[in-house]
């Protein structure tokens, strides 16, 4: 039976007719044929890949850090990271690639400073990576949608998130640092840094807080009190004299509460980090609320009179009325400022005090605001911070009844002016002082310098006087400043032990001689301008045209592979 396929295909030999060249003339036909090439495009420039973009590590930073000295040291250690990891930092926003802007949280005008920056950012279409206190507090604002965050407790990770945004990707890093449970004080204290002044390094002792004022917003971000050993401390402040820091300031958001955590106390750290100071070289205390300052004002006194830690304490009173004070939740009463000032005045003649002071805060009444008025004409203090208040979203502050705007800028303008009334330093003039020559003036025209009860005094800008302790006399008081004419007869004496860093310069990467005769770095991480790729160092710079070189080469290939092939 015929198949039912039949008429459709013949058997293969009937396939070929009488007419069809045989298999010896197909063969010889070949020789005749010429092969036809494709038409080979122009290779792809490197500008056409954009290759050198997509690498992390060869774009430029600029960095803007806003408040306290926390966050200050916190965009020192971003920067150093950076920096070490190649990245270029510049102190041109218009030249950077992308932008870290590290937030404060504790008033309005500097949320807002901030908020801005990220819209003039964008406008000018930069990638933009955020950190500090703001976006730890409030990472869902609708103004942060997109962007990468950096959290307060992440800080060694910027690198990483850089990297990805550099990419174009977001990231958001917010977590806790912990240890068995227990909450740490943040980051390594022996990350890489760059110090906006080299002679001067701001360690913090803890992060958080063991309050819970009912106006701040900061403990939303850096939560309750967690320290950092004393080792590490210690340890830190060893190495930031041998890389020619001659003054360390402590920080923290409440330096009286270090170690109640972890077992220990201020000046049980205080009495070790007194043993590595050089002589010449000076310690500055942070601010430190009333309450935990109180059981330790003998040590703390003795320490404040020690030749070599500044006779400066800062302790915000905030108000002088108990009633606001309680409404604040400040934990103290005005008695116990009293008792802490009138203390440390008695113990250390001639001791510096600043404090805080909150103008208009919910509910306070004219009386409250007279007690504060008394306060200041009581104790005249040389260094005061006058805030308005400002309703912190989020905060139980910002649900109580408000004080009219108008009269919280009356009663600001009134505690401004008696401030402005008197002259703290005019009984100075004539005194011959020890200074530490640290800074340059705003203007330029002068060194700054700090005495024994870190006044400011301004000294005349020789090159010889940075980074030393000389002896001036005092011929001019100013409000904020002191003015001193160096000895003749005085040498400078250099409180530094070793050369400092230039400005710029990535704290704790210095080389060190290795074993087999290589260079290698003090610390785990590489410099600035070498990798070390096992016992061999590389220069940067070259190691990022050979990784261009190779990605642009694949790049290529990969191209004609794909036209070849299609």
């Amino acid at each position: 039976m015929p198949s039912a396929c039949d008429s459709l295909i013949d058997d293969i030999e009937d396939m070929v007719s009488s007419s069809d060249p045989t298999p010896h003339e197909r063969q010889s036909a070949r020789k005749s044929i010429m092969p036809r090439f494709r038409k080979k495009k122009e290779p792809l420039s490197q500008e056409e890949l954009h290759t050198d973009s997509l690498i992390p590590g060869t774009q430029k930073i600029w960095m803007k850090t806003w408040g306290c000295s926390h966050n200050n040291s916190d965009g020192e250690y971003m920067a150093g990271q950076l920096a070490a990891s190649g990245y270029k930092m510049t102190d041109d926003p218009t030249d950077a690639d992308l932008w870290v802007l590290n937030s404060c949280t504790v008033k309005n005008p500097a949320e807002d400073h901030f908020r801005n920056s990220i819209k003039k950012a964008q406008e000018q279409q930069k990638k933009v990576v955020v950190a500090g206190c703001v976006p730890q507090a409030q990472p869902r604002m609708d103004y942060l949608k997109g962007l990468s965050i950096i959290g307060v407790q992440q800080i060694d990770r910027v690198v990483e998130v850089v990297d990805e945004a550099i990419k174009g990707h977001s990231v958001r890093l917010l977590g806790q640092k912990k240890d068995g449970g227990r909450r740490l004080g943040g980051a390594r204290l022996d990350l890489p840094k760059i110090r906006k002044n080299p002679l001067i390094e701001i360690i913090s002792i803890n992060t958080g807080c063991l309050n819970a004022c009912t106006y701040c917003k900061t403990k939303h971000a850096r939560g309750d009190l967690a320290s950092y050993s004393i080792e590490e401390l210690v340890e830190r402040a060893r190495q930031s004299f041998q890389e020619g820091v001659c003054e360390i300031w402590l920080t923290s958001e409440d330096t009286g509460a270090y170690g109640r955590d972890i077992g220990t106390d201020l000046p049980t750290l205080l009495w070790r980090l007194v043993e590595e100071i050089p002589e010449g070289a000076m310690l500055r205390l942070g601010m430190t609320n009333p309450p935990y300052i109180l059981e330790h004002l003998e040590e703390m006194a003795k320490i404040l009179n020690h030749p070599r830690v500044y006779g400066f304490l800062h302790v915000p009173v905030q108000s002088a009325s108990d009633s606001i004070l309680m409404d604040m939740k400040r934990e103290y009463c005005i008695d116990d400022f009293k008792k802490v000032v009138d203390f440390l005045k008695e113990k250390v003649p001639g001791v510096t005090i600043a404090t805080d002071l909150i103008c208009g805060f919910p509910g306070e009444t004219e009386e409250d605001f007279q007690e504060t008025v008394e306060l200041v004409k009581l104790y005249r203090f040389p260094s005061l911070f006058i805030n308005q208040f400002y309703p912190r979203p989020g905060t139980p502050a910002a649900k109580m009844e408000q004080v009219p705007a108008h009269v919280k800028k009356q009663r600001t303008k009134e505690l401004s002016q008696l401030f402005h009334s008197y002259n703290p330093y005019d009984h100075e003039v004539g005194e011959r002082q020890h200074v530490l020559v640290t800074e340059e003036s705003f203007d330029a025209q002068y060194y700054v310098s700090h005495n024994k009860f870190y006044q400011q005094v301004l000294v005349p800008m020789r090159a010889e006087f940075k980074g030393k302790m000389i002896e001036v006399d005092i011929y001019e008081a100013g409000k904020h400043f002191l003015k001193g004419r160096p000895v003749e007869d005085s040498k400078p004496f250099t409180a530094s032990i070793a050369a400092p860093l230039q400005k710029g310069e990535v704290s704790g990467l210095k080389q060190e001689p290795m074993a087999n005769g290589f260079q290698g770095p003090s610390s785990s991480m590489s410099s600035p301008s070498h990798l070390l790729i096992g016992s061999y160092s590389v220069d940067r710079e070259v190691l990022k045209k050979l990784i261009i070189g190779v990605t642009l080469v694949a790049a290529i290939l990969s191209y004609v592979v794909e036209k070849l092939y299609t």
